[in-house]
């Protein structure tokens, strides 16, 4: 969640509430987050430098600000070009790519992309070689149907692996390329 936050003060200081309002409004596609989470990270990328706090000028509920810090900045350009590790993979990489746009350089963000497809393959693979074994095994009669959903489920994750594989694909060759304006 903190390097969701620090992608979020990249591009402007947010209060509390706005953070909270960013995750409900648009995040939660991806990552969900209480309002006490969100401020418990604040807390912590505090603690270590990565966000400052001030008040908000003229806001007579006394509301704070938050900015990404130099060192921020720095530990969510890290973040981004990192192996994806973790069990989680699938909300980090949806994460990294929300956040790709902050990048300006075009190489840089295919080398994003390409560390994304590389953890989504390697996952495909063992996923593909959980598939080959299970469908070698012999299964009694009386657990046919057990398997049957067991081996649907291990296909779900075969699906949605090759799409998340095509996806990078796609978003590969469309990083390189100029933002389309809005209209």
């Amino acid at each position: 969640m903190q390097y969701v936050i620090l992608g979020l003060l990249h591009l402007s200081p947010l209060s509390l509430y706005d953070l909270h309002r960013a995750f409900t409004q648009g995040i939660s596609l991806f990552y969900s987050a209480s309002f006490g989470s969100i401020q418990r990270a604040l807390r912590q990328l505090q603690d270590n430098g990565l966000v400052e706090t001030e008040p908000s000028p003229g806001d007579p509920r006394g509301r704070k600000v938050h900015s990404i810090t130099a060192s921020g900045r720095e530990a969510f350009a890290v973040w981004m070009r990192s192996p994806v590790t973790g069990a989680d993979a699938e909300t980090t990489m949806l994460a990294r790519v929300f956040f790709l746009g902050i990048i300006e350089d075009a190489e840089e963000r295919d080398a994003v992309v390409g560390t994304l497809q590389e953890r989504v393959s390697a996952d495909l693979r063992g996923l593909q070689s959980a598939a080959e074994a299970l469908d070698s095994t012999a299964v009694p009669v009386e657990f046919a149907e057990v398997f049957r959903f067991q081996r649907a489920t291990l296909d779900y994750g075969l699906r949605a692996h090759e799409l998340a594989a095509r996806w990078l694909t796609e978003l590969g060759a469309d990083a390189s390329a100029p933002a389309r304006p809005s209209v």
